[in-house]
């Protein structure tokens, strides 16, 4: 291939880029590659084609072309190639590989082989839902996995499910006046067998249900009351900016993730611990 031959192909993936033709792009880009694997410009060629392939949720060859680029991206200084790397390494389970990319980029994790299982706070979750929109909490297992730790209310969405999520934020949630960013999903990595259940609940007073929220958490379930179901912000209607409500008391619907009889002795535990205020009724699956 000639050089003109190349800048022709190059000028034609970027075309295919700006139209959002993500195959027809890395295709060029691969063509290109074939025969100037190492020029000057490659290194960003080589991630292009790689982020093709990821918005393609093609991740073998994510991985295959994220390897590339990251053999030509300056180390520890947060390059994206080691970040995309990272990702598709840890969808493919190739945790050497993905160990290398989160030190490329500038990550220190500590010692180890394997699986990364490193818990490292939480962060929000976009759930990828075929066209519903929820956001759900995380807590962190590595830097681009985390174990939803709310509970889903879209059908087949599970309290304690891995997910995978992107590095770069699309809107916020506002919660208490502080904003936390939100991250997509990219992939739901390990399931969950915890089934979703739904109970009706009058409580007292509002640390009635943070009780009840707290004895679930405690024994590793899931309950989620209906007043702090994540919302929408009317005035935004791009959806950028969501918030959630707090937890308020009275008779509401609460979700549970645990198995049945589990959520009954929880249930029956929490109603006892107070004379009057905490009662419960009509404890049914989700779904």
């Amino acid at each position: 291939m000639e050089k003109s031959e190349a800048k022709q192909l190059i000028e034609q993936a970027y075309e295919a880029w700006d139209a959002e033709e993500w195959l027809g792009a890395a295709e060029l880009f691969e063509r290109v590659l074939a025969h100037f694997p190492d020029v000057e410009p490659s290194a960003v060629w080589w991630y292009d084609a790689a982020l093709a392939h990821k918005f393609l949720r093609n991740w073998q060859k994510a991985y295959e072309l994220g390897r590339e680029a990251a053999a030509r991206a300056p180390r520890g200084e947060g390059d994206p190639a080691y970040w995309n790397l990272g990702i598709a390494a840890t969808i493919q389970r190739d945790w050497a590989t993905a160990r290398d990319a989160w030190a490329g980029f500038g990550i220190e994790l500590p010692d180890g082989e394997g699986e990364i299982e490193v818990l490292g706070g939480h962060a929000c979750v976009r759930l990828d839902t075929g066209g519903e929109r929820e956001v759900v909490w995380v807590e962190r297992v590595c830097p681009t996995r985390g174990r939803v730790v709310s509970v889903p209310v879209t059908g087949g969405r599970r309290y304690g499910e891995i997910v995978v999520h992107d590095g770069a934020p699309n809107g916020e949630r506002i919660v208490d006046g502080t904003a936390f960013p939100v991250f997509d999903e990219l992939l739901l990595f390990q399931e969950s067998e915890l089934p979703t259940l739904e109970v009706t609940v009058a409580a007292g007073e509002r640390a009635d249900l943070e009780a009840l929220v707290g004895l679930f958490t405690e024994h590793g379930y899931g309950a989620e009351p209906a007043s702090s179901v994540r919302m929408l912000c009317a005035c935004c209607s791009e959806g950028t900016h969501e918030q959630e409500r707090g937890v308020e008391a009275g008779a509401q619907q609460v979700s549970l993730a645990a198995p049945p009889e589990e959520a009954r002795r929880l249930l029956e535990r929490w109603a006892a611990e107070v004379a009057i205020g905490r009662s419960w009724s009509g404890l049914e699956p989700v779904g």
